[in-house]
């Protein structure tokens, strides 16, 4: 007798949902449709519009509709007023998981989630030359690369043979801000993310950002990579906003 096939989890995915505190209500029958087409939901960076709690407050009621468990790191936006630790700890205390270069496991698949950060991408990447002020700038992203790498690495050795997943708000490989115009290329993201996917061999890699991006790209060994930046989605067709991958 065959024994039956495993079955395949949904995961839900958007980001750049920059919620206001005019937005009370907004997002909260999209989650409820969510939570009933997917079992996962990550919502990768730019949760809020200004950083503001108050703009976290509005999320977190909207996200009452939601059933599922859901994951998501902060973007640029939610830093922007200095209060992003503030916002993380109400989203953590409000049962949404925000991954700082720290992994989890959920429904048997472990995702590792960062912030990420800007430099260029392939043989444009910036280097660590010149200015102290830009030896920062290329850190920064070095040090966010470094912080997805462990917290995959974790994974591995704590959970043999794990599908994993990364979550990201800046984008890994460039394919996917294409659209964007070039000159800012560098401040959206960096192929120093891309290198962690490749070494721990994830299934599958999310980010947002880059509104004007593309949303499906590569990185060099195959792993797929989404920008779920909720305007591209929606100009791909998903008019809830959110994009649902199978693992």
């Amino acid at each position: 007798m065959d024994e039956p096939a495993e079955r395949k989890i949904r995961v839900a995915a958007m980001a750049d949902i920059h919620v206001r505190e005019t937005d009370k209500g907004k997002f909260g029958n999209c989650f409820k449709e969510i939570s009933s087409k997917a079992d996962i939901l990550i919502i990768a960076g730019d949760l809020t519009d200004t950083g503001d709690e108050a703009e976290a407050a509005v999320l977190i009621e909207d996200l009452k509709q939601c059933t599922i468990p859901v994951i998501g790191v902060l973007g640029n936006h939610d830093f922007e007023k200095g209060r992003h630790k503030l916002i993380r700890q109400m989203l953590q205390d409000n049962k949404m998981t925000i991954l700082d270069g720290e992994s989890v496991v959920i429904k048997g698949i472990g995702f590792a989630g960062v912030k990420g950060f800007g430099g260029g991408f392939n043989k444009h990447m910036l280097s660590m030359f010149g200015e102290g002020a830009m030896k920062a700038f290329v850190q920064e992203a070095v040090d966010e690369a470094l912080h997805l790498d462990r917290a995959l690495a974790r994974l591995d050795q704590e959970h043999e043979n794990i599908k994993k997943i990364a979550v990201m708000h800046y984008a890994p490989i460039y394919e996917t801000i294409v659209g964007e115009p070039e000159v800012i290329y560098p401040f959206l993201g960096s192929s120093r993310l891309a290198e962690p996917l490749i070494r721990r061999n994830v299934v599958a890699a999310f980010h947002g950002h880059a509104h004007a991006g593309t949303l499906e790209g590569e990185a060099p060994n195959g792993v797929k990579v989404f920008n779920v930046a909720l305007p591209i989605l929606k100009k791909c067709g998903y008019p809830c906003g959110y994009f649902t991958f199978e693992v």
